[in-house]
């Protein structure tokens, strides 16, 4: 006899007919719907503490608004199901990761899994997933350290890489980044000469591999890029990559760089002489605190800008634009909006989406079938696992969005807002100024 997986093992669930969960009085009469059926659970992981917290730091106002949004429940089949929904902290640590994702399939008996932030965090959450056959949705990494970086033989490439059965994931990919990057650094003149700060980590390895990375792309554009190798997160001494950047005479930095990383990497370069025209970093400057952290020596940094409150998007859930939910968290928390509210919203969006499709709770078959069949627009855009912009073996798994780039400008003290200098790759969100060299 075949033994099943822990996963499927639980999944018992009450059907959402007319007679199912059905209390009879003495006269026979049936309680309402919503109290018939236990709620639907939403598992969601995200890295809350350590040195990845910035991107879970509007975690708290986003659940409290869905939980509003959806207070009534959800309509799934025949029955209107409550909500609940399970959180755990990452700790921003992989292993802690895969733990509670496992803590909230085989404990909590979630019936869909939703986690965000870094590979460092979406790839073990959506590998236990994908051995537990329970359906995950993930969000804010770039597709090729999800996809690729999760394959049995990463180094292999096509047709060694596989497609996923459970695990779905929306966001933009490294030919984005890269594409944002290049169309502002055309804006400023330079030697094309570009430093790059990649980690030995999911993120810093896909960026910097020479296959699918930034390399190959860089050099067909005529860039000339100095790579002193891979280094570990969060160290305290970068002359190494800031001399290799010198003796390059390297006008561009490029990487992706852990918040702490690249405060000490900026500082030490400051402090030897070192100031290149234009610093694009991803990760590391996506949010105001980071940028803050350097006073005024963060003026004109660029980063990738995934979301803002410029992008002329609307949430499914609630209605609200991408400006009201930026100042809604304004004003709920008295701190600046950052990117990841945006897509951590969205992530919910589509959660909801997916689990009203199905005709009924606890088919993971129809789950899935809804997840792939998502044709939503969201908060932060389209999302729609159609294939679309996607190589054939990420096209299964993978939903692209919009991607722009930007400059943080001072605009008060040491307070900074981001502009966006360049929407070449996505005209429907509006630019708001021109790339300027760091002064």
């Amino acid at each position: 006899m075949e033994q099943k997986k822990p996963g499927i093992n639980r999944r018992i669930f009450v059907q959402n007919s007319a007679a199912a969960g059905v209390a009879l009085a003495a006269g026979g009469v049936a309680m309402p719907a919503i109290a018939q059926v236990r709620p639907v659970k939403l598992g969601y992981v995200s890295p809350q503490t350590g040195p990845l917290a910035a991107f879970a730091e509007a975690d708290n106002f986003i659940i409290a608004n869905f939980k509003d949004a959806t207070k009534a429940g959800i309509r799934i089949g025949n029955a209107t199901v409550p909500v609940e929904v399970v959180v755990k902290d990452s700790q921003s640590n992989p292993n802690r990761a895969s733990q509670v994702a496992k803590d909230l399939i085989v404990q909590d008996k979630v019936d869909l899994m939703l986690v965000a932030s870094t590979p460092e965090t979406t790839n073990p959450v959506s590998t236990q997933c994908e051995i537990e056959e329970v359906p995950c949705i993930s969000t804010v990494a770039p597709w090729q350290p999800w996809f690729i970086g999760r394959q049995a033989d990463p180094a292999g490439g096509p047709p060694a890489w596989k497609p996923f059965n459970y695990t779905y994931h929306f966001f933009w990919g490294l030919e984005d980044v890269i594409a944002v990057f290049t169309n502002m650094w055309s804006q400023v003149a330079t030697n094309k000469s570009v430093g790059g700060l990649f980690p030995n980590d999911g993120d810093g390895n896909a960026w910097g591999d020479k296959m699918v990375g930034f390399p190959p792309v860089l050099e067909k554009a005529g860039y000339r890029l100095t790579d002193p190798g891979r280094y570990q997160n969060l160290t305290d001494n970068f002359s190494a990559q800031i001399n290799a950047f010198k003796g390059a005479n390297a006008e561009i930095i490029t990487g992706v760089v852990l918040p702490p990383d690249f405060t000490t990497f900026w500082k030490q370069a400051l402090q030897q002489g070192f100031k290149p025209k234009v610093a694009s970093i991803g990760k590391a400057i996506l949010f105001p605190v980071s940028v803050e952290a350097l006073g005024r020596d963060g003026n004109n940094l660029s980063s990738e800008v995934w979301w803002s409150p410029s992008h002329p998007f609307k949430s499914s859930l609630t209605g609200a634009s991408a400006k009201d939910l930026a100042g809604a968290y304004e004003a709920a928390t008295r701190k600046q909006w950052t990117q990841p509210i945006g897509f951590v919203h969205a992530l919910f969006e589509v959660a909801v989406d997916a689990l009203k499709r199905a005709p009924q709770r606890g088919d993971v078959k129809a789950a899935i079938k809804a997840i792939a069949e998502t044709n939503l627009d969201t908060v932060v855009g389209k999302v729609a696992w159609n294939g679309a912009n996607l190589p054939p073996f990420a096209a299964k798994n993978v939903a692209k969005t919009p991607l722009v780039g930007g400059q943080w400008r001072i605009k008060d003290g040491n307070k900074y807002d981001i502009v966006i200098t360049d929407n070449r790759t996505a005209p429907s969100v509006p630019a708001g100024g021109k790339m300027e060299a760091i002064g």
